[in-house]
C-alpha cells in the first residue's frame, strides 16, 4: 500500500494535468464511497431501532465522506497542511459560526429531536401555539416536514421543534368514534356486537382491516351509554373514508330503541325482547296480534 501511494503521488505531481487528473480520480473514488455509504446507512436504519429512519443521519455520513475526500484532495494534490489549517480556521470558525447560528442551532435542532426520538417519521403530531397537525415526513438537517390531512406539507425550524411543546397524537390509521347507545341495558351487549360487525363489514370495503372494530363503555349519562368505536386499518390515507362509512354503518344501531317504539306504535307490537326475538303483543280482547 505504501509503495503504491508513493506511485500515485509521484504521478500527480509530474505536471498539471496529472494533478487535475489526481483531483478527479479521488473524486471519483469519494463519490462512490459515499453512495456505498450512504445505502448501508439507509438499511442500518430501517432495520435497527435504535434510530429513527430521518434523513438528518444519512445527510451527516454524506457531509463526512465528502470532506475527508476533500481533505485527500489538498493534501495529495496540493500538498497542504491539513493539520494546519484546521488550526488557522479555528478562529475563522468562530466568525463563521457567529454567521450561521440559525443553521447550526437548526442542525443541533434536528439531531437532538432524532436522537432522542421526540419525534420520527410516522408520528402524528401537533404543534403548541402555532396549531400545526400533521404526520411527519423527514427531519433534515434544517427543517422538520409535516404533511397535514388536505396533504399540505409545512416545513417547521428544526430549532423551534426543541423551544415548542409537541404532543404525540394517535396514528392517523388508528380510529376512534364516540358513541351515546340509548338502548335498554338489557340489550348492550347485543347492540355492541350489531355495531362492531355492520362496522367491519362497512370499513372492509374502504381500507383492509389491521384491527377489528371494537365497542367499549365508559360511562352513562342522561342520554344513554357513552362509549367510543375504535379499529385500525391499514392504509392512513383512508381513514376519513372508513370514519365514514363507519358512521354510516352503525348509525342504525345507535338509537335502534327508538325505531323500535315508533315501529310498536304503528303496528301495536312490541318487536324485540331482551333477546332481540319478534315479540306479538295482545290486544285488549286477549287475542295475539300476527
Amino acid at each position: 500500500m505504501p509503495n503504491l501511494l508513493d506511485i500515485f503521488d509521484k504521478f500527480i505531481h509530474a505536471d498539471w494535468f496529472n494533478t487535475m487528473l489526481g483531483v478527479v480520480i479521488i473524486c471519483a473514488i469519494t463519490f462512490v464511497v459515499a453512495r456505498i455509504t450512504v445505502a448501508f446507512m439507509r438499511r442500518v436504519l430501517n432495520k435497527t431501532s435504535l434510530l429513527p429512519s430521518s434523513s438528518i443521519f444519512i445527510n451527516l455520513v454524506r457531509i463526512v465522506v465528502w470532506v475527508i475526500g476533500i481533505c485527500c484532495v489538498l493534501s495529495m494534490c496540493f500538498n497542504v497542511n491539513i493539520s494546519a489549517m484546521i488550526t488557522g480556521l479555528g478562529v475563522v470558525g468562530i466568525a463563521v459560526s457567529l454567521g450561521f447560528q440559525d443553521t447550526l442551532s437548526n442542525l443541533i435542532g434536528g439531531l437532538t429531536v432524532s436522537v432522542s426520538r421526540t419525534v420520527e417519521p410516522g408520528d402524528n403530531i401537533r404543534m403548541g401555539p402555532s396549531g400545526v397537525t400533521g404526520v411527519v415526513q423527514d427531519v433534515t438537517w434544517r427543517y422538520t416536514s409535516i404533511k397535514d390531512s388536505s396533504g399540505t406539507i409545512t416545513n417547521i425550524p428544526n430549532s423551534l421543534m426543541t423551544s415548542t411543546a409537541v404532543c404525540k397524537l394517535s396514528p392517523l390509521n388508528e380510529i376512534s368514534i364516540p358513541l351515546v347507545v340509548t338502548t335498554n341495558s338489557e340489550r348492550l351487549t347485543a347492540t355492541a356486537h350489531h355495531i362492531e360487525d355492520a362496522a367491519e363489514k362497512a370499513v372492509a370495503r374502504v381500507s383492509k382491516l389491521k384491527k377489528r372494530p371494537s365497542v367499549s363503555f365508559s360511562s352513562i349519562s342522561d342520554y344513554g351509554f357513552k362509549g367510543s368505536l375504535s379499529f385500525t386499518i391499514a392504509e392512513a390515507s383512508k381513514a376519513s373514508s372508513a370514519t365514514d362509512a363507519a358512521i354510516r354503518a352503525v348509525a342504525p344501531y345507535v338509537h335502534n330503541h327508538l325505531i323500535e317504539e315508533a315501529m310498536g306504535d304503528l303496528t301495536g307490537q312490541k318487536l324485540t325482547d331482551a333477546t332481540g326475538s319478534l315479540v306479538p303483543v295482545k290486544d285488549e280482547e286477549g287475542a295475539s296480534s300476527n
